[in-house]
């Protein structure tokens, strides 16, 4: 199996050999602040449309408030990001259901459809946001030329945001070392062993089954590997469906997380204060990464501070500030040639053999699919 590494800071970048355009994605004039600004901003597909960035900052400054929904704060650094542009531009942001997975984003929206507490922006995985984009309005960022198009639906209902790898991480301290996925059927991992959410609601879940699926020969064609070792671990004992948060995983409830290398090096540095090692290895033949993707809710309640947002998140400081969360940004290449990369970060990103994996758009539509038809009989 492939030999175990720990995330740390000063390891070379693996990240980078990810390429500039990823084929997940084949997966995925108001010049007030009054209500006309709102309604311009509802529609608004562009800076242009809006005037310019002044006149969007301006109407997004009125509105006061944004919404922001499954983003907790050790998830790729949003906690810095969120404190950023809250101080940048003064407007509140309303971080919701930090814990949800990409599917209760949706499911937040529908709710609370028509109120002032829907999610204004979502941040989800490929199979979900493949699967909501009558959600979404359409909006193309300052940034959005030095996208590939591979990495974009075309129209701007949707754009790659950030990448990473699968990755086990597991409690060392605990139980030592771990090199295979076969070890996690030992009663020592009883009601240990998780998948970050359910593999066809959340784009980490997801992920971490095609990451043991590729382990035991699966492909993206062949998913049934993957059920079978979910099966495994349901026979032995060992698989906890529990939602997994930082939390779970402090108290012990969770020893062995499938996630992603952004969030791995977080646990890694939490849990190293309270002289814990937390470890993390990618399984042969299982490595698998994926973007996810931002969008704006077309019912947004706040549309001018939804469409700042994610002006902001494409900027060169919030794609940096992924970059020091261990994500790779979806600029990366572009910041590099430009010079307006965090070179220090970069060079921190978290190192992996081989060449990483992503399904198409039509791979990741027909994984989910068959993964919604499998997977509850298998954890039953």
């Amino acid at each position: 199996m492939r030999k175990q590494f720990t995330l740390v800071a000063g390891m070379a970048a693996v990240l980078m050999l990810l390429p500039a355009c990823s084929s997940t994605s084949g997966t995925p004039a108001a010049t007030s602040g009054g209500p006309a600004a709102a309604v311009k901003a509802t529609t608004a597909t562009s800076l242009a449309d809006l005037g310019g960035m002044d006149a969007l900052v301006k109407a997004a400054k009125a509105e006061g408030t944004i919404n922001v929904v499954a983003l907790p704060d050790d998830w790729a650094n949003y906690g810095a990001i969120k404190k950023a542009f809250a101080a940048k531009y003064g407007i509140t942001v309303n971080s919701i259901l930090p814990d949800a997975s990409s599917k209760e984003e949706i499911d937040a929206a529908d709710k609370n459809k028509g109120t002032t507490n829907a999610p204004d922006v979502f941040d989800v995985g490929a199979n979900v946001a493949l699967s909501s984009t009558d959600r979404f309005a359409p909006y193309k960022v300052a940034a959005w030329d030095k996208i590939a198009a591979g990495n974009k639906e075309s129209t701007g209902l949707w754009v790659n945001d950030y990448t990473g790898v699968m990755t086990v991480g597991y409690n060392a301290t605990k139980f030592g070392e771990i090199t295979s996925l076969d070890q996690l059927t030992d009663p020592k991992f009883k009601g240990q062993v998780a998948f970050n959410g359910k593999p066809a609601e959340a784009g980490a879940a997801f992920n971490g089954f095609l990451m043991v699926n590729g382990a035991y020969g699966g492909t993206f064609e062949n998913l049934q590997p993957g059920i079978d070792y979910v099966k495994k671990l349901k026979k032995a004992g060992t698989l906890n469906l529990q939602d997994v948060t930082s939390g779970t995983i402090d108290s012990g409830t969770h020893g062995v997380v499938f996630d992603w290398t952004y969030n791995q090096a977080s646990t890694i540095t939490r849990l190293k204060a309270k002289g814990v090692d937390w470890k993390v290895f990618v399984p042969q033949g299982g490595e698998i990464a994926s973007y996810y993707n931002q969008a704006i809710n077309k019912d947004a309640p706040h549309p001018a501070a939804a469409r700042l947002w994610e002006e902001y998140l494409y900027s060169a400081d919030a794609q940096n500030m992924w970059l020091a969360g261990a994500a790779r940004p979806i600029l990366f290449d572009a910041m590099k040639a430009d010079g307006t990369l965090d070179a220090a970060a970069a060079a921190n990103l978290p190192t992996v053999s081989g060449t990483p994996a992503t399904p198409t758009s039509a791979q990741a539509t027909s994984a989910t699919a068959f993964i919604k038809a499998n997977w509850d009989a298998a954890v039953a």
